[in-house]
């Protein structure tokens, strides 16, 4: 999995004026957690965070904390109902040894059997959630569609990647090919 460093400076629990006034500085109040480690109060600069929060992809994020430094993901992400600005972003550390869980970008490939006999194709899904050990997780799952016919669907239960568990429901609905009424008449007309 790709890494992405990050720069923040430590900060103090603050009320309401303080936060308001990082934001008007164009910084973003974060937060670090987990792992048996104490929180880590922090701000990053609202135009690096875009880099890890304006991407379909998925990161390991090194936070560079006052030259210390930790490895984490994006737990949980705050925005501003109007202008969409992140207001608050919550990181959970992470470290070699323990699994973790993280949402992967699905890529689709190949062309589908269905949609050459005029099914529509839907993809659901754009993301799957893993846990792996940080050295086994991938950049992204990908999946073959050349099989995939008229009304069948691919679930996530049938996604199979080595060293990774999936943890999305296994009925979850990836992606499908749903028959057209072109498809029916022309199904009719060859029997």
């Amino acid at each position: 999995m790709q890494h992405i460093e990050l720069k923040g400076q430590t900060r103090q629990v603050g009320n309401k004026a303080v936060i308001k006034a990082f934001r008007k500085q164009g910084l973003v109040p974060c937060n670090l957690y987990g792992n048996g480690m104490e929180n880590v109060l922090f701000t990053v600069n609202a135009k690096d965070l875009k880099s890890v929060t304006n991407t379909p992809k998925s990161h390991i994020i090194d936070l560079n904390l006052d030259g210390k430094m930790y490895q984490a993901v994006l737990h949980e992400l705050q925005w501003h109902p109007v202008t969409d600005e992140c207001l608050h972003v919550d990181f959970l550390a992470v470290n070699e040894k323990k699994p973790v869980a993280i949402a992967v970008p699905i890529i689709i490939t190949g062309h589908s059997k269905g949609v050459q006999q005029g099914g529509k194709f839907s993809q659901l899904l754009r993301s799957i959630r893993v846990s792996g050990l940080l050295s086994k997780l991938p950049d992204d799952v990908t999946i073959d569609i050349s099989d995939l016919g008229l009304d069948k669907a691919i679930k996530a239960g049938d996604v199979k990647v080595d060293g990774i568990s999936v943890l999305t429901d296994k009925d979850a609905i990836i992606c499908a090919v749903k028959a057209t009424r072109a498809s029916a008449a022309a199904a009719e007309a060859a029997e």
